[in-house]
């Protein structure tokens, strides 16, 4: 077991599962961090960045570029079903993603980066941040001055993944994580009585043609080794079972990795509406909402993190994942101005860590923490 880190960090991760809070009410959390940032020596350490977030910036005795080293904050509302005894005591909120690992990594190498401050190469900022479930907490870092003061060359962060086993590496160059934007489609037509179809516009049917020919975007109209996922997630329509109903609205995302077909969506989604609206006598309305964009890995920072995976994990264990990964990550404001390296670690035990993201029964195997905290601390020394 490495010094660096595993009692530690394993106790920070507990208590963060056991106390989690939702996306810009990280309050708690913040000051568990700050006080512990402060039983070390940090030269500056800057709360309310990006209103809940909190940087320490460390200035290392050897000559090296400005590093930011970043874990998120904030937690899902989901009711937690496990029944470890670090579960969550919020009703409704739980640490669903692994960002409580997140912050115990990166904590537990902060605070030992912080009593070798003469090995560290360069400056370090260490970033924890709130709102990255659907809040743009990255975003609103960057805009309060995260990247500067001191400037920020250089930017790593990782992800805990139960696709991948404890132990694993998952890394991989160009775009990594998917562009997520949201849809909103009204259809308006004419209610009336369901036995009487004839006297009625159905937006009803109008939303199962439209949710039938989004599958051709991606299987018609889309390279087939270009990812995308175009999924509708929710449908509001109608009161009861004999009445059309005048309206239907759908709400849905669109993944993409390649910016120019990203870009191209909303032309094509209107060009569907328009064609099904004329053909089944509808109105419609399309609301395109940008979401956040592709996290796409600066090669020659991945170089960093491949060589120091393989030193720390060996060869045979650091591996580029075998499927894409169209989750959404707003570290992608960090990496569009600079240059910036996300990788996955691996979280699936045999006991823990056996479901995906976002479960009610979520957890991780905590041998993960370990080589979460080797990796930020030789990003930090090498």
């Amino acid at each position: 077991m490495s010094e660096l880190s595993s009692p530690e960090a394993i106790a920070f991760r507990r208590h963060f599962h056991a106390h989690p809070e939702l996306s810009l009410q990280e309050f708690e959390t913040v000051a568990f961090i700050e006080s512990k940032l402060r039983e070390r020596s940090f030269d500056e350490i800057r709360t309310g960045i990006g209103k809940t977030g909190i940087l320490a910036t460390l200035r290392g005795g050897k000559e090296g570029p400005t590093t930011l080293l970043r874990a998120d904050m904030d937690a899902l509302p989901v009711q937690e079903l496990g029944t470890a005894e670090y579960r969550s005591q919020r009703d409704g909120v739980m640490h669903a993603c692994g960002h409580d690992g997140h912050m115990a990594i990166l904590l537990t190498a902060a605070r030992a980066l912080a009593l070798r401050r003469d090995e560290v190469r360069g400056t370090l900022v260490f970033c924890f941040q709130p709102g990255e479930e659907g809040h743009g907490g990255n975003r609103l870092m960057i805009a309060d001055g995260a990247l500067e003061n001191p400037h920020v060359d250089r930017v790593f962060a990782l992800h805990l993944y139960t696709g991948l086993e404890a132990g694993k590496i998952g890394i991989r160059d160009g775009p990594f994580f998917a562009a997520s934007d949201q849809i909103f489609v009204t259809l308006e037509g004419r209610g009336g009585h369901g036995a009487m179809p004839q006297l009625s516009v159905d937006p009803i049917v109008g939303a199962a043609q439209f949710i039938t020919m989004l599958q051709t975007l991606v299987s018609r109209e889309t390279p087939p080794k270009e990812p995308a996922v175009v999924t509708i997630g929710k449908i509001v329509a109608g009161t009861t079972h004999n009445v059309i109903p005048d309206r239907a609205e759908l709400v849905g995302t669109v993944r993409t990795l390649d910016e120019t077909i990203r870009r191209s969506m909303p032309e094509r989604l209107e060009r569907m509406l328009h064609g099904i609206s004329s053909a089944m006598r509808l109105q419609h309305k399309l609301d395109y909402e940008w979401g956040y964009p592709a996290v796409v890995n600066d090669k020659a920072t991945n170089d960093v993190v491949r060589a120091i995976a393989r030193a720390c994990a060996g060869e045979e264990n650091v591996v580029d994942p075998h499927d894409v990964v169209m989750w959404a990550e707003d570290m992608a404001y960090m990496q569009e101005v600079r240059p910036g390296a996300y990788f996955l670690l691996g979280a699936r035990g045999r006991e823990r860590g056996t479901e995906p993201q976002h479960s009610a029964r979520y957890d991780i195997d905590e041998s993960a923490l370990e080589l979460g905290v080797r990796m930020m601390t030789e990003l930090a020394l090498r």
